[in-house]
């Protein structure tokens, strides 16, 4: 996540970070990239989580829809496959709404 938020305030950064945590983690700053103050990388870090958090309803989806193959299949086959497979996605859709829908 700090790597993730240091290349979201300057995505030319180059840069190692060795360890997970900001408070103990070391930072090295190579080939004249300007070193971000550790509060900017923190007050990153919120929003990169905030932003990942907020689309948590994507990624759930994602994991229930139906396959490509399957939708490959149902509208190949049509009739009821196509029509099962359509109310698959409308029963995910409905368990995970979009974030602020």
């Amino acid at each position: 996540m700090i790597i993730e938020a240091i290349l979201t305030i300057n995505p030319n950064a180059q840069v190692i970070v060795r360890g997970d945590d900001i408070n103990t983690c070391e930072i090295e700053w190579h080939n004249g990239t300007t070193p971000i103050p550790v509060a900017d990388i923190e007050a990153k870090m919120v929003e990169v989580q905030a932003d990942y958090d907020a689309e948590e309803w994507k990624r759930n989806r994602q994991a229930e829809y139906p396959t490509l193959q399957d939708c490959i299949h149902a509208l190949l086959d049509g009739g009821d496959t196509l029509t099962e497979l359509q109310a698959k996605r409308t029963a995910t859709k409905t368990k995970y709404p979009k974030s602020g829908a």
